[in-house]
């Protein structure tokens, strides 16, 4: 009986380890050295380099650099896969994603095992998170895969999609990538982690089990430079990054002026906010999830805890208690909670940081760990009196630490909250469901918890705002990400030459900006010479990087009411857009036919500012049907401060449609009209003073477009710039764009037929999602 006594006060466990011989058997199956499964078939690799068992310190295989010349080869399989791929149709393609949902079943223990010697992470998680969540998203997208052509309809696959994912989430970040991918119908070029490359080799031999056609599925090894080849080739038509924000840019710029697309999932730094009315003891298993789950290297992970401060002090002694009873050690002992970090540089980063912000103030706590010998291990950490402008509050560590601040007023908490450039995650943690709902629409993040953490499903989409990313996965909007738009494009065609002619006798009449609700001359005192049909020359107000910085200065300020208001608000203000319009027509017309148009586009543009403000209170969000007793919904939200570059071809209608669009959505709007001709934008000034437009929601500056734009596009206040121009000013954008990663819509020199172009796709760019985890049970 003392001994029985002793056991339960001392709560001392023995050892459960997994066993890992079927993992040690497949190794040494392949004599533990791999190359690269390309084509159908297993190539050699040109070099090699060691993969370590985090916990131990030990190599546990030679695995095989890709080259440029196989990253070539790799393309030219893609190429060839594709073409079997398509022929295989709808149902064919759903029948090989179910077949490797029920093979990753089937192999389930060993894809577990594996994963947590590669990875570091603890078996529990591998075997009861990953390894289910990886099935089911073979599953989920083997439904779509067979109703692609019914649900998606105005879509087309993308061709060869270049996929580079990182060492967190090997196997589940994969199936994130690859299985929407196969399910739009595209072939794949998969570049794993150089640390932990084993169970996307161990699912490329899947691949091969269950006929999945040569060239669909290709699995390149390697470090950043095969990285970087798989980015640079120009056979490849779309690259998914999941990774630091730091690669993303360097992404975004390598790809600009490429017609690749690119969608990046990147660091975050989200808040665990914990109100004085939760249920306490379930926000502290929640924080063990949020922060300690994956040794805190998760990309959303809740590692900034704001606690409310009437209940501070009692809530961190319970936190603290708790971590006292954290168990850290072997990865594959199914008793321990916390596992090895992934490589001794990470490590070294984490213990650096953690000292950073002990130097900066505050005030660190570590409960007493015994760590496995060899191997890389740190104590879950808590860091308290924190400030919001220091480096642990505001730089992503990826390891298990959580520092924590405390607010007064729910405002308080939003204001916390976000102030980060980041935008992925965050936790909000009440009884009262006000509360819940108000402060998760106001967090600028993709995913907002409500009293729970970190809950995934194929079936709700997750990704980011701000520097966070731009892109979703899962759910019917990560397809989005596979499938590219059969835009309506005009044919090409010559623009009007206007040549100077004698005056017409009419008085000078020089156009200014459009700023703040006002028009407003130009800072630098100069303009643009029009010549016009009727005669003579008009001037146009030549902006400048000031002129800029005034208009996103007053779309900033605009933007949280506009974007605050009803969308029947909205949509009655552009209608009433349309009746002024109407009843300047004839000027419309004339600012048309001056540089060569035809008036016949006004009547298309009253169309488009009628058809989207019919579209202002009805573009709605989702429920998705997720395997949880939760309400799990999409909000799509405002962008905030849209830039807009027009095009030449439909001057007045571009200018309409992408204007309305925006506005219709919430968003404030800065516009650079049409370089040939921005009269008829000039005279919708007069239009926009007489219809209710709040001050500095719309604003309009003229100039040299090679000028503006790069100005516009490296503002850090624009959130998603739209560009309509030619080649070369799409590339400047998509180039400026990486100061604060903003999305951008660029359609390289092709102009978009707006009569003919759906509104789904133009309201899908002008928003963004937010999924909202709500979950219930008496």
């Amino acid at each position: 009986m003392s001994q029985v006594g002793e056991i339960l006060d001392s709560m001392d466990y023995g050892p459960a380890p997994e066993a890992a011989n079927f993992a040690n058997e497949w190794l040494d199956k392949h004599g533990r050295k791999f190359g690269h499964y390309l084509g159908g078939k297993w190539v050699p690799a040109e070099s090699h380099f060691a993969s370590i068992c985090p916990s131990t310190g030990k190599e546990l295989a030679q695995i095989g650099q890709g080259s440029s010349a196989q990253v070539d080869e790799a393309v030219k399989a893609a190429r060839e896969g594709l073409k079997a791929w398509t022929k295989l149709g709808p149902a064919g393609r759903s029948r090989v994603l179910y077949a490797l949902a029920r093979q990753i079943q089937k192999h389930s223990r060993l894809f577990a095992v594996l994963e947590s010697l590669d990875n570091g992470k603890p078996i529990r998680e591998t075997r009861d998170i990953d390894i289910p969540l990886v099935a089911r998203h073979f599953y989920y997208h083997a439904g779509w895969a067979r109703l692609i052509e019914t649900e998606f309809p105005e879509y087309e696959n993308v061709g060869v999609c270049g996929q580079i994912i990182p060492w967190n989430f090997p196997l589940l970040m994969l199936s994130w990538k690859i299985a929407p991918a196969l399910a739009a119908g595209n072939a794949v070029i998969l570049k794993p982690a150089e640390f932990t490359s084993l169970s996307a080799l161990l699912f490329a031999e899947i691949c091969h089990q269950v006929g999945v056609p040569a060239g669909v599925v290709n699995i390149i090894t390697g470090d950043g430079e095969t990285g970087k080849a798989m980015v640079a080739h120009e056979g490849i038509d779309k690259i998914a990054f999941t990774g630091s924000t730091e690669v993303g840019r360097i992404l975004r710029r390598v790809t600009a002026g490429t017609g690749k697309k690119l969608s990046l999932e990147l660091g975050g730094k989200s808040p665990f906010i914990v109100f004085e009315d939760a249920d306490v003891d379930s926000a502290i298993e929640g924080i063990v999830d949020a922060i300690w789950f994956n040794q805190g290297q998760v990309c959303c992970a809740g590692s900034r805890l704001l606690v409310q401060e009437s209940i501070a002090d009692r809530f961190y002694k319970k936190l603290r208690r708790r971590m006292e009873s954290l168990r850290v050690g072997d990865p594959l002992d199914k008793a321990v909670d916390i596992g090895a970090i992934v490589d001794a540089t990470q490590l070294a980063r984490i213990t650096e940081l953690v000292g950073t912000g002990v130097k900066e103030g505050a005030k660190c706590f570590q409960p007493k760990c015994k760590f496995p010998e060899g191997g890389w291990f740190y104590p879950p950490t808590l860091l308290t009196d924190v400030e919001p402008s220091s480096t642990v509050a505001q730089v992503e560590i990826f390891g298990p630490v959580l520092v924590a601040m405390t607010f007064r007023t729910p405002a308080e908490a939003v204001a916390l909250a976000n102030n980060t450039v980041y935008g992925l995650a965050s936790s909000v943690w009440t009884q009262n469901l006000d509360v819940a709902h108000d402060i998760a629409a106001q967090i600028k993040a993709g995913t907002v918890w409500v009293n729970c953490t970190n809950q995934f499903d194929a079936n709700a989409g997750f990704g980011g705002y701000r520097e966070s990313g731009f892109g979703r996965e899962s759910g019917r909007e990560g397809m989005f990400e596979y499938l590219r738009w059969r835009a309506p494009y005009l044919p090409a065609g010559n623009l009007a030459e206007i040549k100077e002619s004698p005056s017409n006798g009419a008085l000078d009449r020089t156009h200014k900006l459009f700023i703040g609700g006002k028009q407003a001359r130009p800072d630098g005192g100069y303009s643009i010479s029009l010549p016009v049909a009727s005669g003579g020359v008009v001037e146009v107000s030549r902006g400048n990087r000031k002129d800029i910085r005034n208009a996103v200065e007053a779309a900033a300020t605009a933007a949280p009411a506009w974007g605050a208001q009803t969308g029947y608000l909205r949509s009655q203000i552009l209608y009433f857009l349309a009746e002024n319009m109407e009843a300047n027509r004839a000027a419309l017309e004339t600012a048309l036919t001056d540089r060569g148009g035809s008036g016949d586009e006004v009547t298309k543009a009253i169309d488009a500012a009628l058809l989207f403000a019919g579209w202002a209170d009805k573009h709605e969000g989702t429920v998705h049907p997720v395997p949880l007793r939760a309400v799990t919904y999409t909000r799509p939200e405002v962008l905030g401060v849209v830039g807009v570059v027009c095009e030449d071809a439909q001057p007045l209608l571009g200018f309409v449609s992408s204007v309305a669009a925006n506005l219709a959505m919430g968003n404030a709007v800065v516009v650079i009209p049409s370089r040939h001709n921005p009269l008829a934008a000039m005279e919708m000034m007069r239009v926009i003073e007489a219809s209710d437009i709040p001050s500095g929601v719309l604003n309009i500056v003229t100039g040299q477009i090679d000028e503006l734009v790069p100005d516009l596009a490296g503002h850090a206040g624009v959130d998603a710039l739209w560009c309509f121009a030619d080649a070369e000013i799409c590339e400047q954008v998509e180039q400026m764009s990486v100061s604060n990663l903003k999305q951008t819509w660029c359609l390289h020199g092709h102009s978009l037929d707006w009569t003919k172009a759906p509104s789904g796709e133009i309201l899908r760019r002008a928003t963004q999602l937010k999924n909202i985890w709500v979950p219930y049970g008496a």
